[in-house]
């Protein structure tokens, strides 16, 4: 019961922390989580450390869903096409959603994950910045919707292959059916704006 109450907890935090996203309530809710884990591990015995690998699976996770979030919040205020501005919710609920479910596993297994885009997709963000009207809805769905979405179904797909730990597997088993969704969504699309 305490295990699932600091699981809660845990839920809880990251999902403030993610809804403000500022540095000052992050850091707290991360040092409330960090603080929770450590009771936890105190009450339970010790935290198994992530083989390497599964370590890398989760940090490949957070990191597809930072950069996804952040590049649809740009076209949620940029789009032209109200079919590109409902993707971008898509991928804000979605990913934010999975992104939460990452941190509170990563705050269980005292994994450090990635708090920012990639520089691939801080350069990407700048490009798309400088875009509008058309442009702009094209290079987002090619970018984020599709390229992005092959990527990330690659790694899910070859990381799962590793993953050991239950956990870390469970997460992985939960994104990649939503990953091919919004690939499908993506590709459907630009089908019928290739038409």
């Amino acid at each position: 019961m305490q295990k699932r109450n600091n699981l809660k907890v845990l839920l809880i935090a990251s999902a403030v922390a993610a809804m403000f996203g500022t540095v000052g309530v992050q850091a707290q809710s991360t040092s409330a989580a960090q603080s929770d884990a450590a009771a936890q591990t105190s009450s339970t015995g010790s935290m198994a450390k992530l083989s390497s690998g599964d370590e890398k699976a989760l940090k490949d996770m957070a990191q597809a869903n930072i950069n996804e979030v952040a590049a649809a919040k740009i076209a949620l205020s940029k789009a032209d096409s109200s079919d590109v501005k409902a993707f971008a919710q898509k991928m804000v609920d979605d990913h934010g959603a999975a992104l939460t479910k990452v941190q509170a596993v990563a705050q269980q297994k005292g994994v450090t994950l990635p708090t920012e885009p990639d520089p691939a997709h801080k350069a990407m963000a700048d490009k798309l910045e400088k875009e509008s009207g058309d442009a702009f809805d094209k290079m987002y769905m090619e970018n984020a919707g599709t390229k992005d979405h092959k990527m990330v179904l690659s790694k899910l797909q070859s990381d799962a292959k590793n993953i050991k730990d239950p956990d870390v597997k469970a997460l992985a088993d939960a994104h990649t059916p939503v990953v091919e969704q919004h690939l499908k969504s993506a590709e459907q699309m630009k089908m019928a704006a290739d038409k």
